[in-house]
Parts: structure tokens; C-alpha cells; sequence
């Protein structure tokens, strides 16, 4: 789920950064270090959208650096356990599939898969029904649901399950997120299609 929440961070600069475009530097620094980053409490920052405040700098002694404390905006991205994702498989073997919905990576166990799929080893291992008329291989689009999460302190690990209802391969979204969505720059912040 996506969340848009103000986060503080302390930045230091070094002191040939200092003069009109101190702001600007500051700023850029902030989305070097932050976009792209995960905290287990918060979750994924997939893009800051505003500067709130940037405090005075406190000199350090001896660096001469001085530390700002920013005050910013960001969209974050926290998978919560019974949430419904769609997602797209990375590797398929007999224990499962592992599949990513953005920067999160999904493990579905071979016990979380509908009974009348079966794994087929070969050149590419997938699962597939019975009558053939879904498989699920390397690249192929998926919805499935959390059943599980693991929170460390710069990384969240998801098990998910297809063996519901309506979930799994075959299902078209009538919203396709565009595929630079995690790769924003700055400023763009959904990119929908329409499929029909």
C-alpha cells in the first residue's frame, strides 16, 4: 500500500557546497541518499515530493561539515499482510515462485499454489494446469494476496498465496501501473493506462 507521510532526516554538507545554490544541493543529496531506500518501519521511499523545512546547520567540530536537520515529504510503499498485489514472477522452481511488485520481492511456496498446478521442469520451469490453459512461468504477470511478512531494519521479505479466489495468472487489471513507476525522477508521481 502506498502511504504519503513527512519524514526527518540530518544531512551534512560539506562546506564547498555552501553559497546561493545551498538548497538545491541540499535537496539532490536528500534524494540520492533516500529515494530508493528502505526502513522496516516505514516501509520503501519510492519518491520525496516536497522540502517542508531544512533547519539551521550546526557546525561539526574538527570537519568542518555541517549537519541540517530537512524536514520532507515522500510516498512510501508498505505491503501489509491480506493485501492484494499484482506482481511479476522472477524465478520459478519446485519449491515455488518468487515474484516482484515493485521493489518488494514475493516468495509462493509450492503448498500456496492451487492444487491442480503442477511443476514442470525443463528450459523454463513453470506451473501449469492440468488442461494447460494457465501457467505460470518466468515473467508472467500474477495477483496474489500477502499471508506473511518479515520486517528487518532496511528490508521487508513477503509470502504470498495464490490459492484464492480470483487470484493468480490469467487476470487482466483494467489499471496497468506504467513501468517506470518505482523509477521515478522527481516531480511524476502515477503514470495509469487504460487496457481494453
Amino acid at each position: 500500500m502506498f502511504f504519503h507521510i513527512v519524514l526527518e532526516r540530518n544531512m551534512q554538507l560539506h562546506p564547498r557546497h555552501f553559497g546561493p545554490h545551498l538548497r538545491d544541493k541540499l535537496v539532490s543529496k536528500l534524494m540520492q541518499d533516500v529515494e530508493g531506500t528502505c526502513s522496516g518501519r516505514y516501509g520503501f521511499v519510492v519518491a520525496i515530493t516536497g522540502v517542508e523545512n531544512i533547519g539551521k546547520g550546526l557546525i561539526r567540530e574538527g570537519t568542518g561539515f555541517v549537519t541540517f536537520p530537512v524536514k520532507y515529504q515522500c510516498v512510501i510503499f508498505r505491503p501489509f499482510k491480506g493485501e492484494i498485489l499484482e506482481a511479476v514472477v522472477t524465478m520459478v522452481n519446485k519449491m515455488g515462485f518468487f515474484a516482484e511488485a515493485g521493489p518488494v520481492q514475493i516468495f509462493v511456496s509450492n503448498h500456496l499454489i492451487p492444487d491442480d498446478m503442477e511443476f514442470q521442469a525443463g528450459d523454463t520451469p513453470s506451473y501449469t494446469t492440468s488442461d494447460g490453459s494457465v501457467r505460470i512461468q518466468r515473467d508472467t504477470e500474477v495477483r496474489l494476496k500477502i499471508v506473511g511478512t518479515r520486517v528487518d531494519a532496511t528490508e521487508i521479505f513477503c509470502i504470498g498465496t495464490i490459492k484464492d479466489d480470483f487470484l493468480g495468472a490469467g487476470f487482466k487489471s483494467p489499471y496497468m501501473v506504467h513501468e517506470d513507476f518505482f523509477d521515478i525522477l522527481s516531480g511524476n508521481l502515477l503514470f495509469l493506462t487504460w487496457n481494453e
